[in-house]
């Protein structure tokens, strides 16, 4: 599928809802997730949620500038009861996200939009980073 403008503002405001969904279930999940070897990654979930919405206002200012109107809509949250459950969700979701951002750092340099670009691989570090955050507790 070739890309245009358009169709890659349709993305970005996708991504868009998914870091708002992430900044939630971060918080949410930081608030609920219980047991001694978790306390950990508890704090660490509230920086993973702040860096979410850092994500969400690069993402909002991109969108703006290319021409478009950044989304208020949220994508789906997952909730659980149990801890592991709770970092195996934000695992997908960041995995989600990686796969995403890497679709649309290749979108945007195909359209020479290398700001974007640096902006999305900005952000795709630090997906990177949650994950290996998480998979330190998951794996143990």
């Amino acid at each position: 599928m070739e890309i245009t403008l358009k169709k890659l503002l349709t993305a970005l405001n996708k991504d868009l809802e998914w870091e708002y969904a992430a900044a939630i279930q971060y918080t949410q999940h930081a608030a609920v997730i219980t047991g001694a070897k978790y306390e950990s990654i508890q704090k660490e979930l509230l920086v993973h949620a702040q860096e979410e919405m850092q994500h969400a206002v690069m993402l909002t200012e991109q969108i703006d500038y290319l021409g478009g109107t950044p989304t208020v809509d949220v994508e789906t949250r997952e909730i659980s009861q149990d801890s592991l459950e709770m970092l195996k969700q934000d695992l997908r979701g960041e995995q989600h996200a990686i796969d995403s951002y890497k679709e649309r750092i290749a979108q945007a340099e195909s359209l020479r939009e290398y700001g974007l670009r640096r902006v999305l691989e900005d952000i795709l570090i630090q997906e990177e980073e949650h994950i290996r955050d998480l998979m330190t507790v998951v794996e143990d």
